[in-house]
């Protein structure tokens, strides 16, 4: 009799059990499938993996920059589309939200001792005046550097005095750059040799990512203090 007993509690119990489950699946299926098969195989239940995300520091660089350095990112513009963007130590000092970026060439200029930033600007190279770039990189001083973009064009009104300076700054590759082709470049008047932080990239009809311009640049890095 207490058998039979016995076994009808059981049997209850496990009626309760299988209804609360089928109660809880038609609300919280993927949670009560977990629970399900824990009971069954009676074992704990186990944590989902969770993938870490990786972190962003200054200027969206991946690793933090050492003291001694400071952190930039640019971006040249997309087409006649998209403006440029410099970033440096996780401050936005030119881009098309700010107003303050367009087609051509768009530099910023830091002092390379405290990091302030001295000045921006835009000049369109396309339909301006090249005169204006050429007086602004005149004035820039021996104690600073230059974070440097292009958009759309840079190359139809780019003369050989300009090349020069920017030569002068580090650059490799200015005296190369052509009707369309992408540039972005950090160089500094008192710079020794060539850049490490330069990217050029030809317009060419074959290779080209939009219909007439090459794809955009992109370069971030870590800049010491004494460049």
């Amino acid at each position: 009799m207490r058998l039979r007993e016995g076994l009808f509690i059981l049997l209850m119990l496990l009626i309760l059990v299988m209804a609360w489950l089928f109660i809880s699946m038609s609300v919280h299926p993927r949670h009560s499938i977990t629970l399900l098969q824990n009971f069954i195989g009676g074992g704990s239940p186990k944590r989902e993996h969770v993938t870490a995300k990786t972190p962003v520091f200054k200027c969206r660089m991946t690793t933090e920059c050492p003291p001694d350095y400071y952190a930039f990112y640019i971006k040249s513009g997309a087409a006649n589309v998209v403006n440029p963007n410099i970033c440096f130590e996780n401050k936005t000092l030119l881009s098309g939200p700010l107003g303050n970026a367009g087609s051509g060439m768009n530099i910023a200029v830091l002092n390379s001792i405290t990091g302030e930033v001295m000045n921006t600007g835009s000049f369109d190279m396309y339909s301006g005046d090249p005169a204006e770039l050429l007086k602004y990189l005149k004035q820039i001083q021996p104690e600073t550097f230059i974070l440097a973009a292009s958009a759309d064009d840079i190359g139809t009104k780019m003369n050989d005095e300009i090349r020069d300076i920017l030569t002068s700054f580090g650059s490799k590759f200015i005296k190369s750059v052509k009707f369309r082709d992408n540039w972005i470049f950090v160089g500094a008047p008192k710079i020794k040799g060539t850049s490490p932080f330069e990217q050029h990239l030809e317009n060419n009809k074959e290779t080209n990512k939009y219909d007439g311009w090459p794809e955009m640049l992109e370069m971030n890095g870590c800049i010491p203090k004494a460049f």
